[in-house]
Parts: structure tokens; sequence; C-alpha cells
């Protein structure tokens, strides 16, 4: 073997070991990742009975939310499926908590309630930065959604599937595996309109 093929050999070998470098810590970062959600599914475990989440102050809005993938420009995308009935506790607030998340989220199954999500709902504030948890933006800025929340409630959401898988991804604001079909309440809304940045 001569000295130049030594030389690329060992550029390639070092290539290859930064290569596997970067892949290393984003597996870490993987785990600590899975590892945080883990803690947080034991953690809201308890709000799988409704009750309890009352008791907590996470109050219903009742209605099933569900979209039918319609798009519209200035508004935001939400993809065909569901987000289901949301329990809004107003006393959760300051900046967004892992562990305190201000909306549980149920989907209707069979005359029940099974929680399949949380959410966070961070106010728009003149000079705030867009939120962010686990390395994920919240969406928006946008209006409240009507009917539930008032249209003048302008916010950052961010959701997050802990109990049910979702083929959109674990952040999507829609599960198409989600149905209101078993709801008291179905409630087919339309896209929320985003606002400008402050």
């Amino acid at each position: 073997m001569t000295i130049s093929s030594v030389a690329r050999l060992g550029v390639a070998v070092a290539i290859a070991l930064i290569g596997m470098g970067s892949g290393i810590g984003a597996a870490k970062a993987d785990d600590a990742l899975n590892a945080q959600l883990d803690s947080m599914r034991q953690a809201f475990a308890k709000y799988e009975d409704p009750y309890v989440a009352v008791r907590d102050l996470y109050l219903s809005t009742v209605g099933c939310v569900h979209y039918d993938g319609s798009k519209m420009e200035g508004h935001m995308d939400y993809p065909k499926g569901a987000m289901g009935v949301h329990f809004v506790n107003l006393t959760v607030q300051g900046p967004p908590d892992p562990m305190k998340p201000n909306v549980l989220i149920y989907e209707p199954d069979g005359g029940k309630l099974r929680l399949v999500a949380v959410e966070w709902l961070v106010p728009l504030v003149a000079g705030q930065e867009r939120p962010s948890l686990f390395g994920q933006p919240f969406q928006g800025p946008m209006e409240g959604h009507e009917p539930l929340i008032p249209q003048g409630f302008v916010h950052y959401d961010l959701h997050a599937w802990l109990f049910k898988d979702n083929p959109l991804g674990m952040f999507s604001p829609t599960n198409p595996d989600v149905t209101c079909d078993g709801g008291d309440f179905s409630l087919l809304e339309m896209p929320t309109k985003l606002v400008a940045e402050p």
C-alpha cells in the first residue's frame, strides 16, 4: 500500500468516525427525549380518569374537535383528523413546563373518555420569543379556537400525543387515528386564523 493510499484511507476513517460521532449524539438526544416522554406518561397516567382531571381543575370544553383537512390562506394547516375533547386548566400559567400542560385531550370511546394527548397554550405577549419544548417550536401565533376558546385569546400551542400513536408525528396538532364519532358533541372546526408576531 502506497503512502498516498494510506493517507486516503486515514481520511476516510476519520470522516467515518466523525459521522458515527454525530449519529451517536443524535441517538443520545433521542434517548433523552424518550426518557422524558416516558416520565411524563407516568406522571399524567392518573388523568386517564377524567374525574381526577376535573378535581385538579382541568375543566371540559365538551366539544370533540376535528378537522376535514381544509386549507385556508393565512390560517393554521390542520391535516385531516381530530384533536378530541379538551380539558383546560386556567390556573396553569407562566412559561411552558413539560410537567404542567394547560390542556388534557381525550377521545370519546364507547361512552367513556380515553386520554390521548396533552397540550401547552402560551398567550401571545409583545416582545416574547416563540416558545418551544422538546426542541419543537410552538405553532402560531393564532386566534382562539371559536366557539370553545374566544377569538381574542391569541396564543401559541404545542400538542404531544403521549397516549396514542399518531402517524403524523408526536407533535402534530391533529391525529387521523382519533375520531369524534363516539362523542356527544362533535365539533368540525375550520382552520384557525394566524396572527402576525409582534
